[in-house]
């Protein structure tokens, strides 16, 4: 494990801070900064957690320097089933539910799939794509050339977006592989169309479907499951693939 005065001076790098920024946000001064990151001073656990919460820090990475001092770590992992998360739970269930018949899902900080809702379930589940799975491997199979109409578009901004997440949680080594996997296939910026989303256009059971997604997280996590979790909603981005949505779920019942 690397040291707590390299892990803080690597996040602060990270955050584009320099130490007299973060002293002035976190209210200490650049000097006690300075002592920190060459371990001329030794922090407490109050001031481990305080210039985390002040650069925003992921809260497995908190835990991590707790650890690297010597200290307990402050926050729990807690499986997605737990009777402790059980408020979560039916709140996720609750939204992705509510979202039917348009596609929704729960994904962990790997991509794992956690929850698909019904929409989902007809969506990706002829892909190979279930609960427990990550949805990495679909993004980087061959079939995403044939199976969406825009890959190239939306291959760029899938590596983007999983570059930005493995670099804001100091480094996710899958996301990095699938990232430089997609780099092969991502259509350069220059080329790409202007307009106000880019959305993923399949070609499903002879049907063109245009969807647009949105992404939610929890606000105050106190949790590492919770701080991994994202809830991904899917949209048509027009009237036909809206009512495409509307038979399929009409001709398969859950």
């Amino acid at each position: 494990m690397t040291p707590y005065p390299g892990m803080l001076k690597e996040w602060r790098k990270r955050r584009r801070m320099s130490q007299l920024d973060l002293a002035v946000e976190a209210e200490v001064s650049a000097r006690h900064i300075s002592f920190l990151e060459t371990g001329r001073s030794r922090p407490s656990p109050d001031m481990i957690l305080h210039l985390s919460e002040v650069m925003n820090l992921p809260v497995d990475t908190r835990n991590q320097m707790m650890r690297a001092e010597g200290f307990a770590p402050r926050f729990a992992t807690t499986p997605f089933d737990d009777e402790a998360l059980s408020p979560i739970r039916e709140a996720v269930e609750w939204t992705l539910d509510r979202h039917a018949p348009y596609p929704g899902m729960a994904l962990d900080r790997n991509w794992t799939v956690v929850l698909l809702n019904s929409g989902a379930k007809r969506l990706f589940q002829p892909l190979g794509i279930s609960e427990g799975q990550s949805l990495l491997t679909l993004l980087t199979s061959p079939l995403m050339e044939t199976l969406v109409e825009n890959w190239p578009e939306v291959a760029h901004h899938t590596m983007l977006r999983l570059r930005a997440e493995s670099a804001n949680s100091g480094g996710i080594p899958q996301l990095d592989a699938a990232a430089r996997e997609l780099s092969k296939q991502a259509r350069t910026q220059d080329s790409l169309n202007v307009g106000p989303t880019i959305p993923t256009v399949y070609r499903f059971a002879g049907q063109r479907l245009s969807l647009f997604g949105t992404i939610a997280q929890f606000s105050t996590p106190t949790d590492v499951t919770l701080d991994d979790l994202k809830i991904e909603l899917f949209f048509p981005a027009d009237e036909n693939s809206a009512k495409f949505l509307r038979q399929l779920a009409d001709a398969t019942p859950e």
